[in-house]
């Protein structure tokens, strides 16, 4: 009879794992994305906002530890409150473990959650308790080289029945904001 070591516990891989993610940190570097805010990104999040109605909106590029928003909007009467009534703070930089977005990148297509609570892998996200977030709206970002350097995505802090047109907006903003990029990269151009 031989006793080895137990067996590991199985359990549910929340986040998915992201072997382009190390290539991404790379690209985006050379892109001069994913370390700093952007004003011409915070104005893109602003117009996808309107757009959608969404209270946020966000440009997000993802590297191998954490997610960055270089183009933010949060429109400032959210009420966003935690389990405790204290008040979250959304800023620039979120954890890779949390939100939906590294689930976009990874599937490479968009990702509609009408309401987060009626899925279970989605509905223990950090950021549904953190900062109440009840639906999300994302397109992931793929650029000429095939590579998914980010997303856009906007959030809600209720259910939201974005539908078709939520989602065609969605991935035409996405397709848009690629040839900007890259046409900044190429050219030198500005973003807007």
């Amino acid at each position: 009879m031989s006793h080895g070591p137990p067996h590991p516990v199985a359990r549910l891989l929340l986040t998915p794992e992201d072997k382009e993610a190390p290539a991404r940190a790379q690209r985006l570097l050379r892109m001069g994305l994913g370390e700093h805010p952007d004003p011409a990104l915070d104005v893109f999040a602003d117009h996808l906002a309107e757009h959608t109605g969404a209270p946020y909106a966000m440009v997000n590029f993802i590297g191998e530890h954490r997610q960055f928003f270089a183009g933010l909007h949060v429109r400032p009467a959210v009420n966003l409150a935690r389990a405790d009534d204290s008040k979250p703070q959304l800023g620039r930089h979120m954890e890779r473990d949390h939100g939906f977005c590294p689930h976009v990148v990874v599937r490479r297509k968009a990702l509609v959650l009408e309401d987060v609570r009626d899925y279970p892998r989605f509905a223990g996200n950090p950021i549904v308790d953190e900062f109440g977030i009840r639906s999300y709206l994302g397109a992931p970002l793929i650029d000429s080289t095939g590579m998914v350097i980010g997303t856009v995505c906007v959030v809600d802090v209720e259910p939201r029945p974005w539908g078709r047109a939520g989602l065609e907006t969605i991935k035409a903003s996405a397709a848009d904001l690629v040839i900007r990029l890259e046409r900044r990269e190429a050219d030198g151009l500005p973003l807007l």
